[in-house]
């Protein structure tokens, strides 16, 4: 594996990860939000991932990641009566995003450490090739 094809496996998996923690803040930041229909309620999204196998050959190790797109939960939505409420339908119910914030913070936890290992890789992939470089002064 070269020491390119090393950065934009760490630099693709960063990106995932980032795309990954802006659903899950998008998520959590909607987990509350109150409508009065279920077709404009908020539905929980998460991004999907797939490997940039495009690139890679019986030869070669790692390939990137790509983001396939973000699609929405399919999990039913809150649905609670409470026909006192300003936004209550005609048969008195409110409607609540499908946002578990538990797991939504687990999420964010997973996404911020897989962040954090592809940047030691990157890291670690700088730091060999200062030392390879480093041998050809002396």
């Amino acid at each position: 594996m070269s020491l390119f094809n090393i950065f934009d496996v760490a630099g693709s998996g960063m990106s995932a990860q980032s795309v990954r923690l802006n659903t899950t803040a998008s998520n959590i930041a909607n987990a509350d939000a109150v409508t009065s229909s279920a077709d404009t309620t908020y539905k929980a999204r998460q991004p999907v991932f797939e490997a940039a196998m495009e690139r890679a050959s019986a030869h070669q190790a790692g390939s990137p990641v790509k983001i396939a797109g973000i699609v929405e939960s399919d999990k039913p939505l809150v649905q609670e009566f409470n026909p006192n409420h300003p936004l209550a339908d005609g048969n008195g119910y409110i409607y609540k995003p499908n946002v578990n914030v538990v797991e939504e913070m687990a999420n964010m936890i997973s996404a911020s450490r897989s962040y954090q290992a592809n940047v030691q890789v990157a890291t670690a992939a700088k730091d060999l090739a200062k030392a390879t470089l480093r041998m050809g002064e002396g």
